[in-house]
Order: C-alpha cells, then sequence, then structure tokens
C-alpha cells in the first residue's frame, strides 16, 4: 500500500502540468458553454441534463459497488457460496425501469430542441433572411431582402432573429457558430437545410466549418458580428454605394479585367469568389490572417495581410480556387498597390 501511495506522489506533478497544460487548449470564443442567444443557452441545457443524469449514474453505481466489495467481501475462512439473487422479478424490474426512465428524461427534451432549432422560419414576420453557401474554404453570406452578397462577415442586429438557409457549392461543410448555436451540415445533394440564431449582445462571434472539407479545412473560420439597429442600416446603406475602383486607371483596368471577373465590388463584379465590398474593414484576410487595428503605430495590419494573402494565397491556405496574382502577370508593386487600395477600402457604419 505505501508503495502504491508513493508512486501515485511521483505522478501527481504530471497530472497537474497535464491539467495546466489541456487547460489552455479550449477558446472562450469557440465554447458552447459560453452561450450569446437562446439557441445557445437551450443547448448548454441539453448538455447539462445530459453530465447531470450521466454524473448522477456513475455516483450511483460507484456507492453501490463499494457497497458490495465491502458488505461482501469473503471474510477469512469464508468458502461457501453466498446466497445467489437470479430471477429475483423484482430487480430486474427495477435496473430495467430505472436506465429506461432516465432514457425517457433525456429523450423528451432533445427531440423537442433539435426539431425546433432546425424549423424553417424563413417566411416568418420580422425575421431577417440570410443564405449561407459553404465553399472550399470561405463562406458567402446573401441577403436577398437587402439585395447584398458578402463573404467570411455574417452582419446581424441584436435582438432581431435570423433565419439561416444553409447549402453547400461543392463538398459537405458545417455551419458552426458555437457562442450562438450549434452544427448544421450543408448538403451536396443540392438540399437546403435550415436554423436560426440571435443574440442581445452586441460582439463579434467566431465560427468555423465542423465538418472535414478538404487540405484547408482548418482555416475555413468565419465571424458573425451583432450591431445595433441603427449600425446594420448604416452598414447595408454604405454596403450598397457604387464601386470605387484604384485611382491608377491602368491598375483599374488590370483589376477590373483579373480579379472582378471572380470578385465584386460595390455594384461591379462577378460572383464566383468572395465579394470584396468594405474589405478593409473586416477583422480578417481570408477567414485566418486577422487584422490587428491596435497594431504598431505607422503599420498597416490589413495591407500586410492583403500583401501575404495575395502574393501567397496557396500558402496561406492551402488547396484553395484562387489563381496567383502573379501567374495573372502582377508584379509586387502592383500586388502593393492593390493591397493599399483593398485595405482602404472600408464601410462606414
Amino acid at each position: 500500500m505505501m508503495k502504491r501511495w508513493q508512486a501515485l506522489k511521483r505522478l501527481l506533478p504530471l497530472l497537474a502540468m497535464f491539467s495546466l497544460l489541456l487547460s489552455g487548449c479550449g477558446r472562450e470564443d469557440l465554447s458552447v458553454l459560453n452561450p450569446q442567444g437562446p439557441v445557445a443557452e437551450g443547448q448548454l441545457g441539453l448538455i447539462t441534463i445530459s453530465i447531470s443524469i450521466m454524473a448522477l449514474v456513475v455516483v450511483v453505481v460507484f456507492v453501490i459497488a463499494a457497497y458490495v466489495l465491502i458488505k461482501f467481501r469473503r471474510k477469512p475462512g469464508q468458502n461457501e457460496v453466498p446466497v445467489q439473487v437470479e430471477g429475483n422479478h423484482k430487480l430486474e424490474i427495477i435496473w430495467t425501469a430505472i436506465p429506461l426512465l432516465l432514457v425517457i428524461v433525456l429523450a423528451v427534451p432533445t427531440i423537442q430542441k433539435v426539431f425546433a432549432y432546425g424549423e424553417d422560419k424563413w417566411n416568418e414576420e420580422g425575421v431577417l433572411q440570410v443564405e449561407v453557401t459553404g465553399h472550399q474554404f470561405w463562406w458567402e453570406f446573401s441577403y436577398p431582402q437587402y439585395d447584398i452578397t458578402t463573404a467570411q462577415e455574417l452582419l446581424m442586429p441584436v435582438d432581431r432573429e435570423v433565419a439561416l438557409r444553409l447549402r453547400t457549392a461543392d463538398v459537405l461543410h458545417s455551419f458552426w457558430v458555437p457562442s450562438l448555436a450549434g452544427k448544421t451540415d450543408t448538403n451536396p445533394d443540392g438540399s437546403i437545410n435550415h436554423m436560426s440564431l440571435s443574440t442581445g449582445n452586441p460582439g463579434t462571434y467566431i465560427g468555423k466549418c465542423a465538418e472535414l472539407c478538404g487540405q484547408s479545412h482548418g482555416y475555413m473560420e468565419f465571424r458573425v458580428k451583432a450591431v445595433e439597429a441603427e449600425q446594420f442600416d448604416a452598414w447595408v446603406e454604405a454596403f450598397k454605394a457604387p464601386a470605387v475602383l484604384p485611382e491608377d486607371s491602368q491598375l483599374a483596368e488590370k483589376f477590373r479585367t483579373n480579379c472582378l471577373s471572380c470578385h465584386a465590388v460595390g455594384d461591379q463584379g462577378g460572383f464566383l469568389g468572395p465579394n470584396l465590398t468594405g474589405i478593409g474593414s473586416r477583422e480578417t484576410i481570408a477567414g485566418i490572417l486577422l487584422n490587428d487595428i491596435n497594431g504598431a503605430k505607422g503599420s498597416s495590419p490589413v495591407k500586410d495581410n492583403l500583401v501575404q494573402w495575395l502574393s501567397e494565397p496557396q500558402e496561406v491556405k492551402p488547396g484553395n480556387t484562387m489563381p496567383d496574382p502573379k501567374e495573372l502577370g502582377f508584379s509586387d508593386e502592383e500586388i502593393e498597390q492593390i493591397a493599399d487600395y483593398l485595405a482602404n477600402y472600408k464601410l462606414d457604419y
């Protein structure tokens, strides 16, 4: 017994170190334990019920096991076989009924909430409609009520329910904003899935793709930004303003011919790639390069990230479908100029 205790004492520092390391593995903004809306709160309630039931079962089983081990352990000189209880109908009914009751307690609220959170609220009065399309490896958000399509940042007003229609342009993806709602797949069979979310707390919430979808699945982040209703209206108005192209006419023509064949700015451009309108106001470039607005004085994190992205898109996000600007004939100087232009293409809201 003493040897076992000494061995356990030697393991305690190691266990403490692993506990400390694991405590830093999570991100609060990606935690389902930090709900910021009614859907996430309801899902946390289901998690709490499940864990409570499991903990209750574990405690009861361990208590019974400990009691049996102590009460009915074989004593010195005791060799007779203990009284057997097989065929005891009362006990069999009890240990069959209790698990069944626990399953029912868990199943009823789970079924209610799962169906409720996947309900199609698209046509309900007052909701904000947003069509979500997953791409390799970015997210597209369309607002049919306002004739707006943007990318990587879903802007929504606080205290207003958002009805989502989710689809994919290629492979299976899964839309997930842990602080606001659970995971919903976008299926490549052409079907549309539905979900809704809302929050009363202004702020930025991190979203991820929760389904392995290719080489850069881990880099498929997006943002959900909840703002006051007045800010949302100002964003809509600013987004719909006419496009502003680079001042240099030669650069503007090259940008229009190459970049706007896939992307859009304002009322110009295509729809194959992410819409670039107001990209200088976004918190990230390519979803993962953070635009630190509190960077060093005189620096331009947005421009630096754009230069990095335009210079080596496959290094930043391997497997993406964006052509390398250098292969399209853009020089390093032109990439700098386009990065500067896009970094200053901001929306005031």
